[in-house]
């Protein structure tokens, strides 16, 4: 019979003197942008809450609001305009820094771009954004037209329900996904400005890696390795790679969102979201 020393037993009640998180102080608040869909908005308040609170039980400023799931990049990004403003009004923010989940990222980009949104912005940070698409959108689009246009208004009738402020249109989203249209038509299109530090995180699990991956999402992932090579199981670590790339974490695409994530799995999550805190603030953000 095994028996523990009493030291090491009650080492393990031993308080610890500041047992909260660690309060990080950054210079601007972080905004988050999260991508295309709305499911998770059935079981949560929004795509990027869990995340979210994970930085405010550090002390950070953070928000994610909801847009309109199923649209194209111009209307989504007007509507990050418009939360951006809402609550840079509401706080006093003078900037923020906004953080862009899958197709956020592209949202985000464009707004920059485009949207005279400049001066509201301090940095700009992506995660698994099809910065060159994702052959995933391609497959997505090889449906039967009878199947795709059903789909299609499936979705939209879901979105405009759970989101009835803006008109959806999901399959024009997807198509908007592809690597030809953002390799060949938004990225010719949509420059960055280089008053805006672009940061960008990429993922990889399942196959090529020792990561696990949820069965669920095995096909798709072993198709975007064919076309793309290694992935987390939506977007491929080479086109989720822009500006200047910070790392490629262990973590699959709804992983990152802490869908799905298993217990043992859970310090992946908060090491990466730390890490992207973490070099807002080492660059003065």
């Amino acid at each position: 019979m095994n028996f523990i020393e009493p030291k090491k037993f009650i080492k393990k009640f031993e308080l610890l003197d500041f047992p909260q998180p660690n309060i990080i102080q950054l210079k601007y608040p972080i905004f988050l942008c999260h991508g295309y869909g709305g499911i998770a908005g059935l079981v949560r308040p929004a795509l990027l809450h869990e995340p979210c609170m994970l930085l405010r039980s550090h002390g950070i400023h953070a928000f994610a609001p909801n847009i309109v799931p199923y649209a194209k990049i111009e209307i989504r990004a007007e509507h990050w305009v418009e939360k951006i403003d809402q609550i840079r009004e509401q706080y006093a923010y003078e900037k923020v820094n906004v953080v862009g989940h899958s197709m956020g990222g592209l949202d985000l980009r464009y707004a920059i771009s485009k949207l005279d949104v400049t001066d509201s912005i301090a940095s700009y940070t992506s995660i698994a954004t099809p910065h060159y698409g994702t052959s995933l959108a391609e497959l997505v689009l090889t449906t039967p037209d009878v199947l795709r246009d059903k789909l299609g208004e499936m979705f939209d009738w879901f979105g405009q329900s759970i989101f009835p402020n803006a008109k959806s249109n999901a399959v024009a989203a997807v198509e908007q996904l592809t690597r030809e249209y953002v390799t060949e038509e938004f990225n010719p299109n949509t420059p960055d400005n280089p008053d805006i530090p672009y940061y960008s995180f990429s993922a990889a699990v399942g196959k090529g890696t020792e990561q696990p991956l949820n069965p669920i999402y095995r096909f798709q992932n072993q198709y975007i390795h064919s076309q793309e090579g290694e992935n987390d199981s939506f977007v491929s670590v080479k086109s989720a790679t822009w500006g200047t790339h910070i790392q490629t974490v262990p973590l699959s695409h709804m992983e990152q969102l802490d869908i799905q994530v298993s217990k043992d799995r859970t310090k992946y999550l908060h090491h990466f979201w730390l890490d992207l805190v973490y070099n807002l603030k080492s660059n003065g953000f």
